[in-house]
């Protein structure tokens, strides 16, 4: 047994059975700020910046925003430039050598020492209601855990992805408009599989056209939050980014490709720094980012690669 999954699973024992009982109190048990985060497959900043997209530009507006956010770590990029190991980093906070998914086969996985980020935010506070919609399966399949709801869309093609992409935003925006929720995910996929089969370029008129379709869904998300009883009170952070951009009709084998490894990072609400993010941010930071605002105290010995990023 290696030394972090022994950490891992003492570190669970011992708050499970032992440490929360103690010291948490009803209140101490769910966090007191929550947060919005989507992601968006296979969305270029540069088309991002050519679309016609009101709401998530008043989203940057109003927030910290960047276009240098790199898909690889400066320490290990033996990964594909692919989703698998790119929702993998987005979603645990750690690189291919330690989740281990290096393409779309998961094969080698390792999400038992370097869980979804959600294992956190329970961690933290064990009554925290979190949510995960996605219609690109493998991330509910292999990566999604410690959710209080998960519910997966399948789709294969652009048609099918345009149409689940409407289901994750309806059931999303029920929840955040109904549901005494802390962390909710959202995943969203035609934007990638409209670039798979037209083209990932800003010139692309069906791929601009998918990236407008998907800031009408984050526009009816935002509102749907925006309009809880106690929104004023709860002091969401909503988290926007992707797991790659793309070149022609793919993404794969893109390590020296900026198209397809610099991204987008949007952090939104009260508690961001509005403005440019000037340090270098990184795929790795998005959950992490997320975590930090929650109130999750990040224990070194979870060795997470990625840092809080855009909060005041």
């Amino acid at each position: 047994m290696t030394k972090p999954l022994l950490r891992y699973l003492l570190s669970v024992f011992l708050i499970a059975t032992i440490v929360l009982p103690a010291v948490l109190s009803a209140d101490d048990q769910v966090p007191t700020r929550r947060a919005l985060l989507i992601g968006i497959d296979g969305l270029r900043a540069d088309a991002l910046k050519a679309a016609k997209t009101p709401h998530i530009d008043a989203l940057i507006e109003s927030g910290a925003f960047t276009e240098n956010t790199q898909i690889l770590g400066e320490r290990y990029q033996e990964n594909d430039t692919i989703s698998g190991p790119g929702w993998s980093s987005f979603l645990t906070g750690v690189w291919a050598d330690k989740h281990g998914v290096h393409d779309n086969s998961f094969t080698g996985k390792n999400y038992t020492e370097y869980p979804h980020f959600f294992h956190y935010v329970k961690v933290q506070f064990p009554q925290a209601k979190t949510h995960s919609f996605v219609d690109w399966s493998p991330i509910d399949e292999h990566i999604v855990s410690d959710a209080d709801v998960h519910k997966v869309y399948p789709a294969h093609g652009h048609e099918e992805y345009t149409k689940q992409d409407r289901e994750v935003t309806r059931d999303a925006v029920k929840t955040l408009r109904e549901d005494d929720c802390h962390v909710v995910m959202a995943y969203l996929g035609a934007v990638d599989e409209t670039g798979h089969r037209y083209g990932f370029h800003p010139s692309v008129s069906a791929y601009t056209t998918a990236i407008e379709r998907v800031d009408a869904q984050v526009g009816l998300m935002i509102r749907a939050m925006r309009s809880r009883p106690n929104f004023d009170a709860e002091d969401w952070l909503v988290v926007i980014s992707t797991d790659h951009g793309g070149q022609g009709l793919g993404h794969g084998g893109g390590h020296s490709i900026d198209e397809i490894r610099t991204t987008f990072l949007i952090v939104s609400g009260q508690p961001a720094k509005v403005g440019k993010i000037e340090e270098q941010t990184y795929l790795v930071d998005v959950p992490v980012t997320v975590l930090t605002h929650v109130g999750v105290k990040i224990d070194p010995e979870w060795e997470l690669d990625g840092q809080a990023r855009g909060l005041k």
